[in-house]
């Protein structure tokens, strides 16, 4: 029994395969998130009123959906055939950790829990770094070229504890990308809707087509782990390397634009609302 996901010489099959590993990381992200609510709970004073009660619950639901994103992303069959069969599998679990599972988790955890993880780690000096806009997009957009190159997947793909930490990493850069959107921390947020429309189609939308590009238009395949790898029903290396850069191009606009329209709107109606009321308004 293997703990973790990666390359296999064997003919593939549907076989069900054990993967122990996955599940405990997902119940590591799962289980002290559910303790520390739980905690909070215990300690509030006052109950909280219909309004903050459901949106505490929508927050833990989005939270355990984040953990569902990756679980799949990681488990049998798509951590299989992502590490060791199917370059556009490996693509795909790339876009559920990082486009998926990453924001999920973040929009699931609440402001105080944030900051007592980061006041007991010591680490709120260095997210603070982290979290500016062109050193997030710099990090994550560094992570994805450095993880999609030929020698790091061939090197870290053959092995379970390279794969694990290729999708730790696409884990980690993923959370990092969003939090200047997303983070539960207002200090760590960028303010103004326009520079966060830019910032996402800048860092999750224009640089990941460069290496897209790459791998869609390429006359061979990049990869020899996925060249080498057992046939999946017929699929050539070629196409489905091509498949692959595919996903990475188009994969992510349904995402990155929702959320840049989604912005948007919401732009649009807080000017509205903070603009002064007109002639007839005042009557």
């Amino acid at each position: 029994m293997r703990f973790w996901c990666s390359a296999l010489e064997v003919p593939w099959t549907w076989t069900w395969r054990a993967y122990p590993g996955v599940w405990a990381a997902s119940l590591a992200i799962a289980v002290p998130y559910l303790m520390a609510r739980r905690r909070a709970r215990a300690m509030r004073i006052e109950p909280l009123d219909a309004a903050d009660a459901a949106a505490e619950r929508r927050q833990m639901w989005l939270f355990l959906a984040g953990v569902v994103a990756f679980w799949v992303a990681s488990d049998w069959p798509l951590g299989v055939l992502g590490a060791g069969y199917l370059a556009s599998a490996h693509m795909l679990q790339f876009m559920l950790y990082t486009l998926v599972a990453a924001p999920l988790l973040v929009m699931g955890v609440p402001e105080p829990m944030a900051r007592r993880i980061l006041a007991k780690l010591r680490l709120y000096r260095l997210m603070t770094r982290l979290t500016k806009p062109v050193t997030a997009a710099l990090v994550f957009n560094g992570c994805l070229v450095a993880t999609h190159s030929p020698w790091t997947v061939d090197n870290l793909r053959a092995n379970q504890f390279g794969s694990f930490v290729m999708d730790v990493v696409w884990l980690v850069s993923g959370v990092l990308v969003w939090l200047p959107i997303l983070s539960p921390l207002t200090e760590h947020r960028l303010r103004a809707y326009p520079g966060k429309m830019v910032y996402l189609f800048l860092a999750l939308g224009v640089v990941p087509a460069v290496p897209a590009g790459f791998l869609t238009f390429a006359s061979f395949p990049l990869y020899a782990t996925y060249e080498l790898a057992p046939r999946f029903y017929g699929l050539d290396a070629a196409t489905d390397q091509q498949t692959a850069g595919l996903i990475m191009k188009l994969g992510g606009i349904p995402i990155v634009w929702g959320a840049i329209i989604a912005m948007m709107m919401r732009w649009a109606d807080e000017s509205r609302a903070s603009s002064p009321a007109g002639p007839l308004s005042r009557r």
